[in-house]
C-alpha cells in the first residue's frame, strides 16, 4: 500500500507540474517585431517537441494568420461571443504548432463581457491541460483587460530594440508589471540588433535599471540581430526560423530558445499552484 500510495503521491505532483505555462511577449511600443518574435519563438519551440499554442491577443487587429498567409474562417471573437467552440477557432500551424487568431479589420473589436470573461478562462484551463505552453501575442499598447492577463501570466518575455524611446518604454511596462506582482518572471530580448555589442549594451542597461531601482533581476535572452531575412520571410509568409534555417538570426533564435528552456527546467523541478488561472478569476470577478 505504501508503494501504491508514493506512486499515485508522484503521479500528482507531475500532473500539476504538466500544467502549460503563461507566457505573454509584450513590448513597450510597436514596431519593435514583437509578432515576429512570437511566431518564430513558437515555432522553434515546438519544433523541438513542446505542445505550443500562440494566441494572437490584438482582437481585431492581429496578424499572427497574416504572417502565415493564412486566411482563417474564424478567430478569437467567435469564441468569446460563443459562436464557436476553442477547438473551432484553433488552426495547424508549422511545426505542429496551433494558433488562435485575433482576427483582423476594426470591425473586430468588442466590448468586453462577463460571459465573455468566463469563457476566457475556460478555454485557458483546456489549454493548460493539453499544451506545455500558452504563448500571448499582445497588442501594442495596453487596455484594462491586457494589464489583467500580464499580471496573471506565468513569464512575461519583454521585446525591446536599442530605440531610446522603445528602451524607455520596455522599462515602463515591466515596472508596472512588478508593482502588481513583485515575483513575476521577466525574460529580455533586444531585437533588430545592428551589433551584437549595440544588443548586448541594451539589455544590460534594462537588466541594470530594473536591478538597481526595483531591486529586481530579469533573465537576459540575448539579443536577435537586424536581418534581411526578416523581411523577405514576412513577405514570403513563413517564418525566418522556416524558411532561413542557416542564417545567423535563426542560430541566435534556437539560442534564445535554449537559454529559455533552461529557466522553464528549473522552474518546472518545483510543483507549483495554478497562479495564472487563480490570478484571472480573481481579477476579473472584481471587475464585471
Amino acid at each position: 500500500m505504501r508503494d501504491q500510495a508514493e506512486e499515485l503521491r508522484i503521479r500528482m505532483l507531475k500532473s500539476q507540474n504538466k500544467l502549460g505555462r503563461s507566457i505573454a511577449v509584450v513590448s513597450g511600443k510597436g514596431g519593435v517585431g514583437k509578432s515576429n518574435f512570437s511566431m518564430n519563438f513558437t515555432t522553434t519551440l515546438s519544433s523541438i517537441g513542446k505542445k505550443v499554442v500562440l494566441i494572437d491577443m490584438d482582437l481585431g487587429m492581429g496578424n499572427i494568420h497574416i504572417l502565415l498567409g493564412k486566411s482563417v474562417p474564424t478567430n478569437l471573437k467567435d469564441y468569446l461571443v460563443g459562436d464557436k467552440t476553442i477547438e473551432e477557432v484553433m488552426f495547424d500551424g508549422p511545426e505542429n504548432l496551433q494558433y488562435i487568431s485575433g482576427g483582423s479589420g476594426l470591425s473586430g473589436v468588442i466590448e468586453w463581457t462577463e460571459d465573455m470573461f468566463r469563457r476566457l478562462i475556460e478555454a485557458f484551463e483546456y489549454l493548460q491541460q493539453n499544451y506545455d505552453y500558452i504563448v500571448f501575442d499582445m497588442g501594442a499598447g495596453a487596455t484594462s483587460q491586457t494589464l489583467d492577463l500580464l499580471v496573471s501570466v506565468d513569464d512575461i518575455i519583454v521585446i525591446t530594440t536599442a530605440e531610446p524611446t522603445s528602451i524607455t518604454d520596455a522599462y515602463s511596462m515591466m515596472k508596472f508589471i512588478y508593482y502588481k506582482d513583485p515575483d513575476k518572471n521577466f525574460f529580455l530580448l533586444c531585437n533588430r540588433a545592428f551589433t551584437e555589442e549595440e544588443g548586448t549594451e541594451t539589455t544590460a542597461r534594462l537588466k541594470l535599471a530594473m536591478a538597481k531601482f526595483l531591486s529586481k533581476e530579469i533573465v537576459v535572452l540575448g539579443s536577435l540581430p537586424e536581418d534581411s531575412v526578416v523581411r523577405k520571410s514576412v513577405k514570403e509568409q513563413v517564418p525566418f526560423s522556416i524558411l532561413y534555417p542557416n542564417a545567423e538570426i535563426t542560430r541566435k533564435l534556437k539560442n534564445v530558445v535554449s537559454r529559455f528552456s533552461d529557466f522553464e527546467l528549473e522552474e518546472e523541478s518545483v510543483p507549483k499552484q495554478n497562479k495564472f488561472i487563480s490570478r484571472l478569476k480573481s481579477i476579473f470577478s472584481g471587475r464585471v
